[in-house]
């Protein structure tokens, strides 16, 4: 089974699953979207109203700003995978509760474990803290952290969600600055990944 295939797959249990919150005669099931062998993975906290309306993550106003700031580093949407911690529209966008990301949590892991990115960009408090619990995004944002997930090394990079960046100026400023950091991190980790290659070479 291909990467796309796993997702397909992923999505269709989602769909089936009654038992997961937030699912209403109103809502739809916005699951993640974009290349299934991107090495960059962005995470966000929840669909809202558009996203909600066409199924898809990320296509109001803070998508466009996602879009924009992507093209700023030679990126396209395409090149990346988007997605969200929760994949049903809260009630009045309101924040989502701890049982609600809790409930989703597993298809969220499964979803990063077939992806594989080498770097998880956290969109807001919400998917930071799935990583980095108990941190302050004014504090970290923008740094990389280096963790274990489900066995692997992976970057987690938190950053401002684009809906706080589109309401302050000094937001959307940190916002793109952090972005324009992704392509070296990116690059580290490649040649991080080269030289345990050497060095395991070396070994036999």
């Amino acid at each position: 089974m291909d990467k796309q295939e796993a997702l397909e797959k992923l999505k269709n249990e989602m769909e089936e699953d009654k038992t997961l919150p937030l699912r209403t005669s109103e809502t739809r099931l916005v699951f993640g979207e974009g290349n299934p062998d991107a090495d960059l993975y962005f995470i966000g906290e929840g669909p809202g109203y558009n996203e909600n309306l066409q199924g898809r993550p990320f296509v109001g106003q803070a998508g466009k700003l996602l879009e924009r700031t992507l093209s700023e580093i030679g990126l396209k949407r395409e090149d990346v995978y988007i997605s969200n911690i929760v994949r049903f529209r809260p009630p009045e966008n309101r924040d989502p509760e701890p049982s609600e990301i809790a409930a989703f949590q597993p298809y969220v892991d499964r979803e990063i474990e077939i992806i594989s990115p080498k770097v998880i960009v956290t969109l807001g408090r919400f998917s930071m803290n799935k990583f980095l619990p108990g941190e302050m995004i004014s504090r970290v944002h923008g740094k990389p952290v280096g963790v274990k997930f489900k066995g692997k090394d992976v970057i987690i990079v938190p950053m401002y969600h684009p809906a706080a960046a589109l309401r302050a100026g000094r937001v959307l400023e940190q916002f793109r600055e952090d972005f324009k950091r992704l392509p070296q991190i990116l690059e580290q980790k490649a040649t991080e990944k080269e030289e345990d290659n050497i060095e395991q070479l070396d070994l036999l």
